[in-house]
Order: C-alpha cells, then structure tokens, then sequence
C-alpha cells in the first residue's frame, strides 16, 4: 500500500467523517432497487431489472474488485484516513458440525442465505458489508456515510440481524449466529495493488470487534460500553464480562445482549 500524500488523506478524512447527503440519498435509494449483488459502497445493484438500469451510467463491476462499481473503485485512490467508525462481526455457530451433516451443496446454499440475510439486513442501517467469508460476515458503519449515529446504526444493525436469524422467534433461530460490536479509531482506505483494491478497515479497533465477536455465543450480541450506551435504555442491566485483549493489561468490559 502506498502512502497518502497529506492532500489525498485531508479528502479521505473529509469523505469519511463528514461524507456527502446527496451520496447518502443515493445509498438509501440504491439499497431498494432489485437485486442483489451489490456495490458494497454505494449499493447499486449488478444483477436483476435494477442492474441492467444502472448499468447503463456506469455502476457495472469493477475489474479490479467484483464487490465495486467502476465508479466507486475508479474514482478511489490509494490510501485513507484514521477515523473512528464502529465495526461489527457475526459468524454461524457450529458451521463445522452443520458441513458434517449436510452435502456441500446444501451447505453452500445456507451460506448463501447467511450472507443474503445479512447483506440485506446491514444495509437497511448503511452499514459498508467489508467482507463476507466463510461463515462470517464484516461490516462497516462509516460517519461519512451512515451519519453522526453510527454507533447506534451498529447497535440496531447487530439487534436486527440476530432478530433476523429467529434468535427472538417462539420458534427459535433458524441459524445460530453470535455478533461483536466495537466502535473506535481504525485506517479505513483503498487498500491494495493497482489491479486489486478494496475498501476495509485495518487497526487495534477491528481487531477487538473480531474478538468480541469470538466471546459471543449462539444469541447473543458482546458490545463494548460505546455501543452499549447507545441502546442501554431499551437492555438496561445486561450482562456483563470483562475481556483480556492480547498485549494489554486492562480488561475490556462487554455487555451481552440477548435480543
């Protein structure tokens, strides 16, 4: 990754701390067009009676990332920014077990409706989807681009997912799925080679996601007390642990949420 020179950082800074309202009146228009796959930045569909729409002005795939739009990727240039943002993991429990008992084609098709619930549930709170892996899902909630909220936009994107996934049916989840939420400083960027670039998040803060993330059990939703405070008044008097993090001496204190 090459260096941004101090002009190209103010800009990313600029874009991802105050962002524009036009582009996010695009995003929420964007995310209601059918149909799935779509740019994770800007949310313009690739495939579908949507799709062959925008694709005439140019939201088509990007050769160098899939998961872009050549306007969106093209117009990117290397580098980024630290900004806080809030960072959200989840990930199917017990995923080993179910590929055992299932063919890989069945399997494939529950990831694909993992990733499907999830996208589509994210989205409706502006979330940036970074990576959908395995069976695992990042997503991004960017000041830029989901507003000064973005804390809260994580708390009830992580709420509604679990929801979304029968945690809080009479009939239980259909998916067991556990869920971190983290908020702090991280360098979100155009991360890559020329031929290959992507939007993501790197840092101690995406980091701690990941391991809050790990300490949730199938239900449950671990946030640190930044996230927590945004939605205490609807989950007062939750659970809470304490998290040893790698390399320091406090703990961290996680509340779980049970939706």
């Amino acid at each position: 990754m090459r260096q941004s020179d101090p002009g190209v950082e103010a800009k990313w800074k600029r874009e991802l701390t105050v962002g524009h309202r036009p582009f996010r009146i695009a995003r929420a228009f964007m995310r209601n067009l059918p149909a799935d796959p779509r740019c994770k930045i800007c949310h313009n569909p690739f495939g579908g009676f949507g799709g062959k729409i925008i694709g005439v002005f140019g939201f088509k795939p990007s050769r160098k990332n899939p998961n872009l739009c050549q306007l969106c990727c093209e117009k990117m240039p290397q580098g980024g920014a630290e900004v806080e943002l809030a960072i959200l993991f989840a990930d199917v429990r017990g995923s080993t077990a179910m590929a055992e008992e299932m063919s890989s084609v069945d399997f494939a098709d529950l990831l694909n409706r993992f990733y499907l619930t999830a996208t589509r549930t994210l989205i409706r709170h502006d979330a940036i989807i970074d990576k959908l892996v395995g069976d695992e899902v990042m997503a991004l909630f960017i000041p830029g681009f989901c507003g000064p909220a973005f804390r809260r936009r994580a708390a009830e994107g992580a709420i509604d997912l679990l929801k979304a996934f029968g945690h809080s049916s009479g009939e239980g989840p259909w998916l067991p799925v556990g869920v971190g939420v983290h908020a702090g400083f991280a360098f979100v960027g155009n991360i890559g080679v020329d031929d290959l670039v992507d939007l993501t998040a790197l840092g101690d803060a995406v980091n701690t996601a990941a391991r809050l993330q790990r300490s949730a059990g199938a239900g449950e939703i671990a946030m640190s007390d930044g996230i927590y405070s945004e939605v205490q008044d609807r989950f007062p008097g939750v659970e809470q642990r304490l998290m040893s993090l790698r390399g320091k001496e406090e703990q961290l204190p996680v509340r779980i949420i049970r939706p």
